[in-house]
């Protein structure tokens, strides 16, 4: 459960004895490159030489296990991405020809544009990007190498690998959108990525996965989870993610990198985690996933932490199936102090919430939250990474053991450098009061949002005795967005959060109230392609919630969109108003999830988050192009290398930021890609 901004960071006030490292990150090198809509910048592992030997050297087995999943991930997203992407490698490294002609400008970026979004659909967007270079000149460049080099299934030529892959690439109405959330057509059937197999349809998964569940069952596992549904003679069957299963290459070489991890953990708690995600990797079985989410859950003492496996059900139309992600990370001691504020009145914000009675949690459990500094990122948190995470994903392991929350430091902090002086705020801002609000408080303010949504958001109400908890269908994974967002925005403004000292004074809300409503209302359509409809789940919550704030306080004006000097900006003339708004629409959500209300959930995504307002949106792009600020952002990972003794025991690591965008992405396919081009 996660949540991406980009216009993000604070550091609150300073110590004294951190000016040093400020003016370090001042002269560290964010932005890498820039190509098509995509952004490429780098983050800075703060205060690494500050952990000890022993934690430098699990950090370093534990992003090794982090990059042997990228394939699994490449694969996830469609069946035909490993294929292209190592026939685009191929090409790239043994290219002969002319490297200043425009099909070949255009296939470099083609190239970089598969490395960025995992595949051949856009990582945000869902839609399958088209080269810009001709048909031609790609049969060309695969003719032009050794045929050893490409990635043919056994036995075949080189002109019916083409045949095969050719329209996959280039013809538009081939494998169009990775998730389609189109409730007119079938959502499996019309999405292109790979969960499922050929000719299986909506209703037989969801009859398969209805009929494996018990609605009296208070601890159920996330069926299908880790596995891809097939038709084997007619009957539907399971391909488990485990080793000796699907996947097992990459697996193996995870889970080597997790138990050579174990050699160097802080504690006992972080063996137990670890010792229960190998066996399920070893296993599949997904009651050893849940022991494995209780372990981790529990570990909250440890410095160092991570995310590995079969996570985020974004990828799947029907929210069942996980892809593949990972993140290592630890401790930010410093900002860690006012995040866990937070979690330790957690049941304040939990018994004063404008929800139902019976649709909250009578006692709050285990929330954990802190801030971290990540250290490498991996599968679906590669390139484009969260924030702000809270795990586990399963209801009633949430309810009875808690969660974790996160807010990720060090990657605002990259965001934040690298946006610095892009004329944004002048461009889109309607007034002196507004933009005076957002930059005196807008990263405090964007960041404590993040915190507050992922530690509470997420961590709030409960479902109604035997609700399913995928009762919301295609629609699950923004209605949990729009909860989370929700809290977090009605809360930001509570005098309470003033009182526990998380902002300064009660005006300063504002700034994200302002920010959320422009997103969500207009500045986010930059990411969208002219003439499509909003696709991906997180914005589709902002475009739920701004939209049905704007038209439900119509009667009272207490916001519009108002035209200055012949641009359209948002206004808010309400701010008290703008709350009691978010407060009744957190209640309508939070009684939709509890109960699992289909329709009400429907009616309210397809009313409010799905359409664009094509005049508004050719507007919105042609401001955004003017300011050269690519939309959508990710990132480089750092190198580490580790250094051993004679015995191989690793003794120290080191840590450089010097490998480009291209470098490092061909390192990885050449050091981390152990899969079988086709996994059908």
């Amino acid at each position: 459960m996660k949540k991406i901004f980009l216009m993000m960071m604070t550091t609150g006030a300073l110590c004294a004895g951190c000016c040093d490292k400020e003016r370090e990150r001042a002269e560290f090198d964010y932005n890498v490159e820039k190509f098509a809509d995509l952004g490429v910048l780098r983050y800075q592992v703060t205060d690494w030489d500050s952990l000890s030997a022993q934690q430098k050297a699990y950090i370093y087995c534990l992003q090794e296990a982090a990059l042997y999943g990228r394939d699994i991930l490449f694969d996830q997203n469609n069946r035909y991405n490993l294929a292209i992407r190592r026939t685009l490698e191929a090409i790239y490294a043994n290219y002969k020809g002319d490297t200043a002609t425009d099909d070949y400008k255009a296939f470099e970026v083609y190239t970089k544009r598969v490395w960025f979004s995992n595949g051949i659909h856009h990582h945000y967007g869902e839609e399958k990007f088209l080269p810009e270079f001709s048909e031609q000149f790609f049969t060309n460049a695969v003719c032009d190498i050794n045929p050893a080099l490409l990635p043919t299934r056994s036995g075949q030529s080189v002109d019916d690998f083409l045949a095969e892959i050719l329209p996959v690439m280039f013809d538009p109405g081939v494998m169009t959108k990775k998730v389609n959330q189109d409730p007119n057509v079938d959502v499996i059937v019309a999405s292109a990525n790979n969960y499922y197999g050929d000719g299986v349809t909506e209703k037989e998964v969801e009859a398969y996965y209805n009929a494996l569940k018990n609605p009296k069952d208070l601890s159920p596992v996330a069926y299908g989870l880790n596995s891809r549904l097939v038709k084997k003679d007619g009957k539907l069957v399971e391909e488990v993610y485990k080793v000796g299963g699907l996947y097992s290459a990459a697996l193996e070489k995870v889970v080597y990198w997790l138990n050579e991890a174990q050699k160097y953990a802080e504690n006992e708690a972080q063996k137990r985690a670890t010792a229960a995600l190998i066996a399920f990797y070893n296993t599949g079985s997904l009651k050893t996933y849940d022991e494995y989410a209780i372990a981790w859950v529990q570990d909250t003492e440890s410095l160092v932490d991570y995310v590995n496996g079969f996570t985020e059900s974004y990828g799947d139309a029907l929210g069942i199936k996980a892809s593949w992600e990972a993140m290592v990370n630890f401790k930010d001691i410093r900002l860690t102090k006012s995040v866990k504020i937070l979690s330790e009145n957690a049941q304040w914000f939990e018994d004063h919430s404008p929800v139902a009675q019976q649709f909250k949690k009578e006692k709050v459990k285990g929330i954990s939250a802190k801030a971290i500094t990540a250290a490498i990122l991996g599968g679906d948190c590669f390139p484009t990474t969260p924030i702000g995470i809270n795990l586990p994903n399963s209801n009633w392991i949430r309810k009875e053991y808690g969660s974790k929350s996160v807010t990720v430091t060090n990657i605002t902090d990259a965001y934040d450098k690298a946006a610095a002086g892009s004329g944004f705020a002048d461009e889109f801002v309607c007034c002196p009061k507004e933009k005076e609000l957002m930059r005196e408080y807008g990263s405090v303010t964007d960041n404590l949002h993040t915190s507050m949504h992922e530690c509470l958001g997420h961590a709030s109400g409960q479902l109604l005795p035997g609700v399913d908890p995928d009762a919301l269908k295609i629609y699950g994974s923004t209605w949990e967005e729009s909860r989370a967002d929700l809290f977090a925005l009605y809360y930001i403004a509570d005098p309470k959060v003033v009182e526990l000292g998380l902002l300064p004074n009660q005006d300063a809300y504002k700034a994200e109230y302002y920010k959320y409503m422009m997103n969500g209302l207009m500045t986010q359509l930059s990411r969208i392609e002219e003439g499509k409809s909003i696709e991906e789940a997180h914005m589709r919550n902002r475009a739920l919630i701004a939209h049905w704030a704007l038209e439900h306080g119509k009667a009272e004006n207490v916001v519009e969109l108002a035209q200055e000097n012949g641009k359209t900006v948002v206004v808010i003339h309400d701010y008290t108003k703008l709350r009691d708004l978010f407060g009744q629409l957190l209640a309508e959500v939070q009684r939709v999830k509890s109960t699992g209300d289909f329709k009400a959930a429907q009616n309210l995504v397809e009313t409010y988050a799905v359409k664009v307002d094509p005049t508004l949106h050719a507007e919105v792009l042609a401001r955004y192009k003017k300011l050269n600020i690519a939309p959508y952002k990710g990132f480089v990972n750092p190198v580490y290398e580790a250094v051993k003794d004679k015995d191989g025991n690793i003794t120290d690591v080191k840590v450089s930021y010097t490998e480009g965008y291209a470098e490092q992405h061909l390192r990885y396919s050449k050091d981390y890609s152990d899969l079988p081009t086709y996994n059908d």
